[in-house]
């Protein structure tokens, strides 16, 4: 029967009524702008599903057939959307299955509100069915987290966990939910946004000083260079960088998460820094007399040995959350606040400049990295199938015009470095964590929100079988999210550690793997599998042009490294090109 209460127009209360817990969630949900809910249902959490019937129109919610890929799917909708993730669990098991993906979401800055189930509030404590401590759980992985045990405290609640998980530095909140506050009826007045929390301050006041100090080094240096890192994307601030570094005209840089902030051909783009980065940018790191960091965190992937990066240079570090500013590398220049306010500030005080000589060193490093290792990654002559090539004929394919989701591993990497993106949040990624696993069920999330271009999954063998379930969710929703698995029969990163590292002593990492097809085709997916080069391009036109969701392997090369690659305790200085140099 249909919710009277609901209008076609509005399809949302406006008006003071008398509202069950589980009604007052869903209401929020709709003010708040949520479109999407990813979940899976149990006993502490019936009444919400049992209030989402009559919300069947106006929200919709996708079954998945696993909690961690509820959390991962609702990471990949944030991503791809830069709104708020959403995810119902139960109690016990289905709270705790959660936890990789906040986890995930913690270290990578994604805006979730997750809604766990919990047993009645007169059985906490008492180790009943499917009760766990969810609040000292999740602590350690969430923003902010909260049990209700009355529904008079939902609505406010509810708004304060959306406004907690995006404003300011993004992430993960939990709101834990017994049992009887979902049954329980309670007066709600309406929506009232939360919009303020005393001692809670998200976005720090743009400090005009230090944006002249920044300005005055930048207007003086000879060898600028600039990382950006996730942070632009999170605070929707592209349109900012670009005129930022297109009046600057320095040299420009990504982190595995700042992918995409701006087109990979721009002109000032040089590539990637990090473990697995391009040469001349980790190099040149080194050299540079000005670093400006926006909204990137200084990982340990990217800096490498710490007392050994970028000594040389000043460092102008723009960054929303203030603990990250000297946490790793120490800021001549701090710089608090939302990119999107304080990169403004500084392009209106910087003078409009080239840097003709500077760029000359990232292009003679750039040939150098061609003509050792690019060129026989992307166009072999001869054995087998290479992870680049097959990256290379996506790009061919698709233009830069995809959406990429990549697993974690050397597939990863190698789609990071070759692949061509020309629109913002259209790199989706495990970055912080590392998740194995994280893949599919992010391609399903944004694949509700990336409707007008293609979505492609990008797994190797290993992690297609963590999540391998969530085909099920495929079949059942029918997304267009195509799959690509570049299959080399290994846990190919952890192999490459072993051999370079471990003597070649390959302890557990030679991994059999199903009939991809063939599982495929047991949920209805069609696919197809490519072990020749000879065959690969139209393999790959046939995937995308097919009108849903598609699994195409690659068999690629089974003992192949990643390179280049900065060694575990070495300055990214000292990146090697081969096996040969380490």
């Amino acid at each position: 029967m249909k919710n009277p209460n609901l209008t076609k127009k509005e399809n949302h209360l406006s008006l003071e009524a008398e509202l069950n817990g589980s009604r007052i969630i869903l209401e929020t949900f709709l003010h708040e702008g949520v479109k999407t809910v990813f979940g899976y249902p149990g006993g502490a959490i019936i009444p919400i599903y049992d209030a989402l019937y009559d919300y069947k129109e106006s929200l919709e919610h996708i079954l998945v057939r696993h909690e961690q890929g509820a959390v991962h799917a609702a990471q990949g909708y944030a991503r791809a959307s830069g709104e708020v993730g959403v995810v119902l669990a139960t109690s016990g098991p289905g709270a705790t299955n959660l936890i990789t993906g906040l986890a995930d979401a913690m270290l990578d800055s994604t805006p979730l509100v997750c809604i766990t189930g919990q047993v009645y509030d007169h059985l906490l404590g008492t180790d009943a069915f499917q009760e766990i401590d969810v609040m000292n759980i999740t602590t350690p992985v969430t923003k902010w987290n909260y049990q209700v045990t009355d529904a008079e405290e939902l609505a406010d609640v509810l708004t304060k966990a959306f406004y907690i998980a995006r404003s300011g530095r993004p992430g993960p909140v939990v709101v834990d939910i017994t049992k009887n506050a979902q049954l329980q009826k309670a007066l709600y007045k309406g929506y009232q946004p939360c919009t303020y929390l005393r001692s809670y301050q998200p976005n720090p006041l743009p400090q005009i000083d230090n944006i002249e100090r920044a300005a005055a080094l930048i207007n003086q240096a000879e060898r600028p260079f600039v990382i950006v890192g996730q942070g632009v994307l999170l605070g929707k601030a592209e349109k900012e960088f670009l005129a930022f570094i297109e009046k600057s005209g320095v040299p420009v840089a990504w982190t595995v998460m700042g992918m995409s902030a701006i087109p990979t051909d721009h002109p000032q783009a040089v590539g990637m820094v990090g473990m697995h980065g391009n040469y001349g940018p980790n190099i040149l790191t080194n050299e540079c007399d000005v670093l400006i960091a926006v909204g990137m965190r200084f990982d340990d992937r990217v800096t490498g040995r710490l007392d050994q990066y970028a000594t040389q240079a000043k460092v102008i570090h723009f960054d929303i959350d203030k603990a990250e500013i000297n946490k790793n590398v120490k800021a001549d220049v701090p710089v608090l606040g939302n990119c999107k306010e304080t990169l403004p500030l500084l392009t209106a005080k910087l003078q409009a400049k080239k840097h003709d000589n500077w760029y000359r060193r990232f292009h003679d490093c750039f040939e150098i990295e061609h003509t050792n290792l690019i060129n026989n990654e992307l166009n072999p002559s001869e054995g087998a199938v290479t992870m680049a090539e097959v990256i290379r004929c996506l790009n061919e394919l698709t233009n830069g015009e995809a959406v990429i989701v990549t697993d974690v591993g050397q597939h990863q990497m190698v789609t990071c470095r070759y692949i061509q993106l020309n629109n913002s949040k259209t790199n989706i990624t495990s970055g912080g964590l590392g998740t194995m696993g994280f893949c599919l069920p992010a391609a399903i999330g944004a694949a509700y929100v990336q409707q007008d271009r293609p979505v492609v999954a990008i797994m190797g063998d290993g992690g297609a079988q963590m999540n391998i379930q969530e085909l099920g969710t495929l079949m059942q929703y029918k997304p267009d999210v195509k799959i690509l698995i570049l299959n080399n029969s290994f846990l190919g990163m952890v192999r490459q550690w072993q051999e370079l590292f471990h003597e070649e002593r390959y302890s557990f990492v030679d991994i059999q793997s199903p009939d991809f097809v063939q599982v495929a085709k047991g949920y209805g997916i069609p696919g197809k599998k490519v072990d020749n080069r000879d065959h690969l391009k139209d393999a790959v036109q046939e995937m995308l042009n097919n009108p849903g969701s598609y699994l195409l392997e690659v068999m690629v090369e089974k003992e192949h490294n990643v390179f280049p690659m900065v060694p575990q305790g070495k300055s990214v200085a000292e990146i090697v090109l081969s096996n040969n140099k380490l």
